[in-house]
């Protein structure tokens, strides 16, 4: 597949980055706003979202909530003189691109993830081209049909939906090239990269039950059932059943949201720790098992010995405190790397007579100090 341009968000920061580096826009110069660049370069408004994204992370401009995008200059990596500097990584328009859809990177989960891919990715002759959807399944469908026609392949890492992505069964029914990552869709043949989401959740309740634990939480606070946290609640049931414990339904926490911002007290999650009902539990993602760790020092809970706390991912090693977490190791930058090794073998036809992989990685309890005897 020829690519014949830069992807259309690229294209938007390289404009910027022109004008800036020229000193046709200056110090504080108020950028367009996202519905002006919209009408402007008639494109999408994660096209906007994206670009403006990058070019605050680059450093280029600095953005102020409820007011907009000013520019902040050029940045210090770029004064050298060097007319490359201001090309985007995404190299040539004809050079081979593989595109990356993916919610955001907002822990050390998604870090590791796109560190394996580009890993993988280094030593061949494609670029990477990221769009972010912050987990938005309309961000997600502009994300798909634009990369699609400007990349020769796709890794893609699904939004929270109760449904399925019509885009992501319309590259299926087209034969276009893609790897989905982390999430799969039952029923539905895909080249897929995994983490065994049931087998994570047996190996939490495993551990707890050895150090006398009975009452076991497992809670999420994703805001609509995915695929995998309803694989991982199954894992959980499966073990208390194994271990001939009844499931109490109370104990299964999803009906709630992290809001950002301080703890409330009138926060569901904060009443519950409250009532002392659990006396570990097992949360579904990093930022949530922060959470926990938070509220529980709040009310005055210690851990491990007033409750004990097993999460899904490492919240953060580069962070000391939070490295005392016991977690669910899911192997994410082999993950990564697998996905896009998996992408490349398909895109220069190494895989045959094989329709679709599913490659599945199994999770491993990594133990610190946030779970003890009760």
């Amino acid at each position: 597949m020829s690519q014949d341009r830069e992807p259309l968000y690229i294209q938007i920061q390289n404009h910027f980055k022109q004008l800036i580096a020229s000193r046709q826009l200056k110090e504080d110069d108020r950028i367009p706003t996202e519905k002006e660049l919209i009408d402007q370069f008639q494109v999408s408004r994660i096209t906007v979202a994206n670009a403006l994204a990058e070019l605050a992370g680059e450093g280029w401009i600095y953005r102020i909530p409820g007011r907009g995008s000013y520019v902040k200059g050029v940045p210090e990596k770029y004064i050298s003189g060097n007319p490359v500097s201001l090309v985007s990584e995404a190299k040539s328009s004809s050079a081979p691109k593989i595109g990356l859809v993916f919610p955001s990177i907002e822990d050390y989960f998604a870090i590791q993830m796109v560190r394996g891919i580009r890993s993988a990715l280094s030593g061949s002759k494609y670029s990477l081209v990221v769009m972010f959807t912050y987990n938005s399944k309309e961000l997600e469908k502009e994300a798909i049909r634009e990369l699609r026609s400007t990349t020769d392949g796709l890794i893609i890492f699904p939004v929270d939906a109760e449904v399925y992505s019509e885009e992501i069964i319309a590259l299926k029914m087209q034969n276009y090239p893609f790897v989905l990552l982390d999430r799969h869709l039952p029923g539905v043949e895909t080249n897929v990269v995994l983490s065994d989401p049931a087998l994570g959740s047996i190996l939490a309740v495993d551990h707890l039950w050895e150090l006398g634990h009975r009452n076991i939480a497992i809670c999420s606070d994703s805001p609509i059932p995915t695929v995998t946290v309803d694989e991982r609640i199954q894992g959980y049931n499966e073990a208390l059943k194994n271990k001939g414990a009844m499931i109490n339904p109370a104990l299964i926490l999803t009906d709630f949201s992290i809001p950002k911002g301080p703890s409330r007290t009138d926060h569901p999650l904060y009443r519950f720790l409250k009532s002392r009902m659990a006396t570990a539990f097992i949360a579904l993602n990093c930022k949530l098992g922060v959470n926990l760790w938070s509220m529980a020092k709040e009310l005055g809970l210690d851990v491990p010995g007033d409750l004990s706390i097993v999460t899904f991912d490492n919240p953060s090693p580069m962070l000391e405190e939070l490295s005392v977490f016991t977690y669910i190791d899911q192997s994410e930058e082999e993950m990564g790397r697998e996905a896009a090794s998996l992408l490349l073998d398909i895109l220069e036809g190494n895989i045959k007579d094989v329709k679709y992989t599913k490659r599945i990685f199994k999770p491993r309890l990594v133990i610190h100090h946030t779970t003890g005897p009760v």
